[in-house]
């Protein structure tokens, strides 16, 4: 059994097509079906099937392909801990993120890591709660901002790195789009846009609107930061979000106010997984995140 045959069952797996597997290995078709047929003659076993025009697993290929993706994640994570030891400062770091922390969080601490260590690469993975909370597990990423902090998960370690308010945005003409603040309780007549299920801010403001004594009115739901300010610009409803999401260029904006009876906020942390040692690299990336937010709150530059 080879490593060559492995890494091509696994893409095969992932794409459900020999095709589209060797398009992306990037060699030809023949050469993925002839290792999937001597890996499946080693084994003894059909790894395939098919079904219509794609490949599915048999139910012993995904017994299989559980094991071979672990495998291979730790063989990455192996290859990866040599050269950090060689070159602790050309390393990749595989960090996840909430939607709404891409706009402008990511981008500025990723630029200011890479002031102090140019060399070293980035793989990010977008995703929502429960996607990142997988994605830690998996060995997928070995770091990842999440919101709200799971207080008691014994799987994942990590830190609160910053406590962010939740603002009213409601669009431009509403009768209470230019007040300094105001009660939640004054928009539970209003139709409100929210993040759909398995997003992490859909809680926090649904239990904000009962806790003001109301439940809301939804409607529209969507995945995207961007699209739910865009909704409220354009007159569909009101919503609540972070101030983080505020950073932004397009030209139609909702107004912003500030929420008092109840506050609104998030928790946002950074957890990996409790039983992995993360890689010298990623120790160093959560080094400085600690800094940086640190300093954030103390409105001091990072390494002073």
């Amino acid at each position: 059994m080879e490593l060559r045959q492995l890494q091509y069952f696994l893409k095969v797996a992932q794409k459900e097509h020999v095709t589209r597997a060797a398009e992306e290995l990037h060699v030809a078709q023949s050469a993925v079906s002839r290792q999937i047929h001597q890996l499946e003659q080693e084994l003894g076993v059909d790894l395939f099937m098919q079904k219509g025009r794609n490949l599915q697993l048999t139910p012993v290929g995904q017994l299989f392909c559980k094991r071979v993706d672990s495998i291979l994640k730790e063989l990455e994570h192996s290859v990866n801990e040599v050269h950090e030891f060689l070159d602790p400062e050309r390393g990749e770091i595989r960090i996840g993120f909430p939607h709404s922390l891409g706009t402008h969080l990511i981008p500025t601490i990723v630029a200011e890591f890479r002031q102090h260590y140019p060399h070293v690469k980035f793989r990010f993975k977008q995703g929502s709660y429960p996607s990142l909370i997988k994605d830690v597990l998996s060995g997928e990423v070995d770091l990842t901002f999440i919101s709200p902090f799971p207080e008691n998960d014994e799987h994942v370690s990590g830190d609160i790195v910053m406590t962010e308010e939740l603002f009213a945005i409601l669009p431009q003409n509403h009768r209470l789009a230019g007040e300094s603040e105001i009660r939640l309780e004054q928009l539970q007549k209003e139709k409100f846009v929210l993040f759909s299920q398995g997003y992490s801010l859909r809680p926090i403001v649904w239990q904000a609107c009962l806790q003001a004594g109301f439940q809301p009115q939804i409607a529209f739901e969507g995945g995207e930061t961007d699209t739910i300010r865009g909704l409220v610009a354009a007159g569909m409803g009101v919503s609540l979000l972070p101030e983080m999401a505020f950073y932004q260029t397009n030209p139609l904006q909702p107004a912003q106010v500030r929420v008092v009876e109840p506050a609104v906020t998030r928790t946002v942390g950074l957890i990996y997984r409790t039983d992995s040692k993360l890689p010298l690299v990623a120790r160093s990336f959560r080094t400085f995140l600690i800094s940086y937010f640190k300093a954030r709150q103390n409105n001091t530059p990072v390494g002073s």
